[in-house]
């Protein structure tokens, strides 16, 4: 599946100070530079946040890796940049793309120096206390794993298939590149399906349970 996990941010295992930080600090890092370059809308200040998030992916010895993401971003930038500065100015167009460089790249490093493992077990603890609300923290992460797992193969499909097109002469023809991305995802969501069932995790074993109680009101 060529180039979804450059798109995505796979992990990139490490012994360094940004690999080695808590969870936490390095969200609530995320989540603090991210507001203030948004809140503030200031040159000078997201000039300091860029030159923090490129320090940060060279303290964690991925300084190759910050780039990536803007490689399959630029044409959005690019039309985002000249609406802006036909609207509103250059500073105004600087700004934007500015700032949505900035949070990208900082997500980016946070999956990039963090176990997609560590990451769900986080995000299902910050589901904790929705527990009372009827949130179910163990569903939500089971959702998030299928979802991590799911986009890295649908992009390497819809890639691949691209690819095969082109080799063929049909990269023009919406049909061939479509309908076998299509399949793909339906075969796939097929057998996460079943083995989640074989696992007794979903809707499956839930369902089962309906005839057991209703057989058990009969019985009454």
């Amino acid at each position: 599946m060529r180039g979804s996990a450059h798109l995505l941010g796979a992990y990139r295992a490490g012994r360094s100070p940004v690999h080695r930080a808590p969870l936490g600090l390095k969200a609530a890092a995320v989540v603090v530079l991210s507001a203030a370059v948004l809140i503030f809308r200031s040159l000078p200040l997201l000039g300091a946040a860029l030159l923090l998030i490129l320090g940060a992916y060279a303290a964690a010895r991925l300084f190759s890796e910050w780039w990536r993401p803007l490689k399959m971003m630029w044409p959005v930038l690019l039309l985002l940049g000249a609406f802006q500065t036909w609207s509103n100015g250059p500073a105004a167009a600087l700004l934007v793309i500015g700032n949505i460089v900035a949070c990208v790249t900082a997500a980016r490093l946070l999956t990039l120096a963090t176990p997609p493992q560590e990451l769900l077990d986080g995000l299902v603890a910050l589901a904790g206390p929705f527990r009372f609300l009827g949130a179910d923290p163990e569903r939500f992460g089971l959702t998030l794993a299928l979802m991590m797992r799911s986009i890295p193969f649908l992009l390497g499909s819809a890639q691949d298939v691209r690819h095969s097109a082109m080799a063929r002469g049909l990269e023009r023809n919406p049909r061939a590149l479509t309908v076998p991305v299509v399949i793909r995802a339906v075969v796939y969501a097929q057998q996460t399906g079943d083995a989640l069932a074989a696992r007794g995790i979903g809707e499956p074993s839930e369902r089962a349970a309906v005839p057991e109680h209703k057989q058990a009101d009969r019985r009454g």
